[in-house]
């Protein structure tokens, strides 16, 4: 009975003349449109939306929009295909729009150390700065070369004017004293 709607086949409306009780007519002839395909409807929406909130809403808007615009409908027959088409016309534009949004929706923020980490790190910072301090000159020289300024032991022997032996000598004393620094404090 109500199958489909009318219009002109370039997607214009046909004004109808209008009865009395047509707005009476609208209402009962809508409900029982809703009462009989409104779940086939939200079904359909749902698989082309993936997504049966955002279905229901293109549902209930369709529904709303014909309700508005049924006078002008020159078949009533043809209430439900034009429901169909309302739908799928406002799940597309749906998807459209989501696909927008996510062009133009901002880069996440990187994930950020939370502030107590930042304080422990600064106060493990701190602790590590004093156990270097108290090194002697050429273990703190060559740890500083070495871990602070990346350079590989032949760049820190020539930089230093030492053999890359007194190098690695003077690194394992300083790490050895400096772990012992920062095991005392603990």
């Amino acid at each position: 009975m109500l199958e489909s709607v009318i219009g002109d086949p370039r997607g214009r409306y046909v004004d109808a003349p209008t009865r009395v009780d047509a707005g009476r007519d609208a209402d009962e002839a809508l409900v029982a449109l809703y009462t009989a395909h409104y779940r086939s409807l939200v079904r359909m929406a749902a698989l082309l939306l993936r997504d049966t909130a955002a279905a229901e809403d293109v549902v209930q808007d369709a529904f709303i929009a014909m309700h508005g615009s049924w006078r002008r409908l020159r078949d009533t027959d043809k209430a439900l295909a034009y429901l169909r088409q309302a739908v799928i016309n406002r799940a597309r534009s749906r998807l459209r729009h989501l696909k927008v949004v996510d062009r133009k929706a901002p880069a996440p923020m990187p994930d950020a150390a939370s502030a107590e980490y930042g304080a422990m790190r600064s106060l493990e910072r701190a602790e590590v700065l004093q156990a270097l301090g108290r090194l002697p000159h050429r273990q703190r020289e060559v740890l500083v070369l070495r871990y602070y300024s990346d350079l590989s032991e032949a760049q820190i022997a020539e930089t230093m004017g030492i053999s890359q032996g007194a190098v690695k000598s003077h690194a394992s004393r300083g790490i050895a004293a400096l772990r012992d620094n920062l095991e005392s404090v603990s």
